[in-house]
């Protein structure tokens, strides 16, 4: 099973160090869910107002997971996902459009990521 966690950092004195105690107890719950000798990827940016790679990254992670588990694949799921985070319009003809998250704002991907997280739920995933 994949294992994956958001954790936030700030830098302080020229090094990385945990955002608060929170960060720290997702931090501790992310290395007892992995093997010794796990190789662990990860990819960091920095924290802005508009939407991250991070987050982007984490809604796709999600969805992919997501469909592995439900069975559905990952562009129903990311179908799925939009629709429940309100991220649909009609077009001149009242064809659904799914938004594309690189359009989105990052209230729009927080929702889609939020959805993810609702959704697994369902699948006795915890995706927070």
């Amino acid at each position: 099973m994949s294992y994956w966690e958001t954790i936030k950092f700030v830098k302080k004195n020229g090094k990385l160090v945990l955002l608060n105690k929170a960060e720290k107890i997702k931090y501790d719950l992310f290395l007892e869910n992995i093997k010794e000798g796990q190789i662990i990827e990860a990819f960091m940016s920095v924290q802005e107002k508009e939407k991250t790679l991070a987050q982007l990254a984490k809604v796709h992670a999600c969805i992919r997971l997501l469909a592995k588990e439900s069975g559905y694949t990952f562009a129903e799921m990311k179908k799925l996902i939009k629709s429940e985070a309100g991220l649909t319009y009609p077009d001149e003809n009242g064809e659904v459009v799914y938004k594309s998250f690189g359009d989105c704002s990052i209230e729009e991907v927080m929702l889609a990521i939020e959805a993810c997280i609702e959704i697994g739920y369902n699948y006795n995933l915890n995706l927070a």
